[in-house]
């Protein structure tokens, strides 16, 4: 999806499920890493993680209610955050998303075993296995592989 299809889908939502405009800019933000928009106050644009369209059209299309309903109630003067029940009310009402889904991670580590006590260690970064031995034992690490996980 381009950013000029995504301001026209936004543009469309908000007219079919508030019935208002939208009058501001709409872009794919993909430094949001573990949210799915994020509304402006400031210049009234939205901002949405690229990373939610692997969810599906109806999941994203939720995550852009949610937004708009930042963005119409802010600029009535209502209650626009999560606590207040102006917020709450007009999310259930146009059926918007109360939370964005996860979005998996790819994570490699380096995988130790130690010679005494057959302990393996995972770790994120390298580590120099000449300086560093087993939490344990105190036995000498020695390195198995790298591994991808996803979590």
């Amino acid at each position: 999806m381009t950013q000029e299809e995504l301001q026209a889908l936004v543009e469309q939502v908000s007219l079919d499920s508030f019935g208002k405009a939208f009058r501001h800019r709409a872009v794919f933000n993909a430094r949001l890493k573990t949210t799915g928009g994020r509304y402006h106050l400031n210049d009234h644009h939205l901002d949405f993680n690229p990373a939610m369209l692997q969810h599906g059209q109806e999941v994203f299309v939720g995550i852009i209610k949610h937004e708009l309903c930042h963005y119409h109630l802010h600029l009535e003067g209502k209650g626009y955050q999560h606590k207040d029940a102006d917020f709450k009310a007009l999310l259930a009402k146009t059926g918007g998303s109360r939370f964005a889904p996860s979005v998996t991670k790819k994570v490699t580590v380096q995988r130790y075993q130690c010679q005494n006590c057959n302990t393996v260690v995972e770790r994120r970064r390298k580590i120099n296995t000449n300086r560093y031995g087993c939490g344990n034992c105190r036995g000498k690490l020695l390195w198995i592989d790298t591994r991808t996980l996803v979590r």
